[in-house]
């Protein structure tokens, strides 16, 4: 019997989503599924949730809780992270520091002060996670959602040497709309996509043999589709290649668009225009940390819902790698995600053993990442600005060494293009102060 346990489960709508993706698969519905939360209530909650599901579908999944992580992981085979560590409070600080010193964010959970915060709370947790993985699960793989995903794939790497793979939707969710984008079929779309998390790029885009390039060129000329995406279609126009990543998040990695809270205002917001989606909403300072906070309101009526059959659990599998990755190594049948692996004689011309997105086939054997070789010089060159960061979160992460956060700050695209040197390092020492709770290893 496959045993299933998920770190952060209190994280109740993702849970809900993986689960019922997971006991979609025959092979998986007489799984154990163990939850694991430091929030009693919430954990309580994905419980219900989880055995709601089996239940309603009358299967005889086991379906475990725990406030115990060592006691969560004991026997597992696949452990899946979703946990955010310090939660919204750490997240607000995360926002509202760095805007004081002119940092405008709208998610901060890669890149910029945000990310970088966000993974100094979240590595020791993982490299813990490890350890009792060694001694509790010691053949398990580890499947991490947890952003920043590339610094936190690293370091977890780089610790603890074990087996595992990141995992996010940018990929699958950029070539869905790029197949809309064209009007063709998605399940008639071949592509070819690599580079690293929030960061990777579209190198082929196909419909059998031919190039769709070309249609996209012609789709992102109309005004309805630029206005859903003006960032990542200004990336494109100017550096030939669409990049996975939503525009709100790409317009954090780069020094163009968001200089100042009036060019955001006056100059980016403007440019969305799709009222359906309100993604004009999203690219503003704090968008993603608003979003949090309204969807927090809404968890607590959309899982009564849920238990009480009024909201309904759907029944086809999401495009999350998650129980893709779970059912090809567990029946042995093919599959190809993407995934972010250690960079070992994958993408040449970034860094050795940095974490980088490549496409992956899995089956019985495991995780086996298919070498791209050189990137675009100008694309891999844009990647490296992000990999600069991420080297330097790793080290001071391992080394507990408070300098080189502030040079990881330092050389944020965004940051370096809005603040002073003196202001970096203001701004890091009081993100330090305010965090110090989450943060005792500093």
């Amino acid at each position: 019997m496959t045993k299933i346990t998920i770190i952060g489960a209190g994280s109740a709508v993702f849970t809900r989503n993986l689960c019922s993706d997971i006991l979609l698969v025959p092979e998986l519905q007489d799984c154990t599924i163990a939850l694991m939360d430091i929030d009693p209530e919430r954990l309580e909650m994905a419980r219900a949730l989880v055995q709601a599901i089996a239940d309603q579908r009358g299967l005889k999944t086991k379906v475990e809780a725990s406030l115990d992580q060592r006691q969560a992981v004991k026997g597992a085979d696949f452990v899946i992270t979703t946990f955010q560590q310090g939660g919204l409070e750490a997240y607000k600080l995360d926002i509202e520091i760095p805007q004081k010193y002119g940092v405008e964010q709208c998610v901060g959970d890669t890149m910029g002060p945000g990310g970088v915060f966000r993974a100094l709370r979240t590595i020791p947790v993982l490299i813990e996670l490890g350890e009792d993985m060694d001694e509790a699960a010691p053949d398990a793989l580890l499947l991490n959602y947890v952003n920043p995903m590339a610094a936190n794939c690293w370091a977890f790497f780089e610790a603890t040497g074990r087996p595992h793979v990141g995992l996010c939707h940018s990929v699958q969710g950029t070539s869905e709309m790029l197949a809309q984008w064209a009007g063709v079929p998605y399940d008639e779309v071949t592509f070819f996509c690599a580079g690293v998390n929030h960061q990777a790029w579209m190198l082929d885009f196909y419909r059998g043999d031919e190039d769709l390039y070309p249609k996209l060129w012609q789709a992102i000329e109309k005004p309805e589709i630029y206005a859903t995406e003006p960032t990542r279609i200004d990336i494109m126009k100017h550096f030939g290649y669409f990049v996975t990543e939503s525009s709100g998040h790409a317009s954090e990695y780069m020094p163009y668009f968001r200089k100042t809270a009036a060019m955001i205002e006056k100059e980016l917001v403007p440019k969305y225009k799709d009222e359906v989606n309100h993604w004009f909403d999203y690219a503003q300072t704090g968008g993603h940390l608003r979003h949090c906070i309204s969807r927090f309101k809404d968890y607590k009526q959309e899982y009564a819902e849920l238990l009480d059959g009024t909201r309904h659990i759907r029944e086809e599998r999401s495009h999350e790698y998650g129980s893709i990755i779970i059912e090809s190594m567990v029946t042995g049948r093919l599959s190809k995600i993407h995934g972010n692996v250690p960079n070992f004689g994958l993408i040449d011309n970034l860094v050795e053993g940095c974490c980088v997105e490549v496409p992956c086939l899995v089956d019985g054997n495991g995780v086996l990442p298919i070498k791209v070789g050189d990137l675009p010089a100008h694309l891999a060159a844009l990647n490296r600005t992000m990999v600069n960061v991420q080297s330097l979160i790793v080290e001071a992460a391992l080394s507990c060494e408070q300098e080189s956060i502030v040079h990881a700050v330092m050389l944020d695209p965004l940051t370096a293009a809005v603040c002073t040197l003196d202001q970096i390092r203001a701004m890091v020492a009081e993100m330090f102060e305010a965090q110090q709770q989450w943060l005792p290893q500093f």
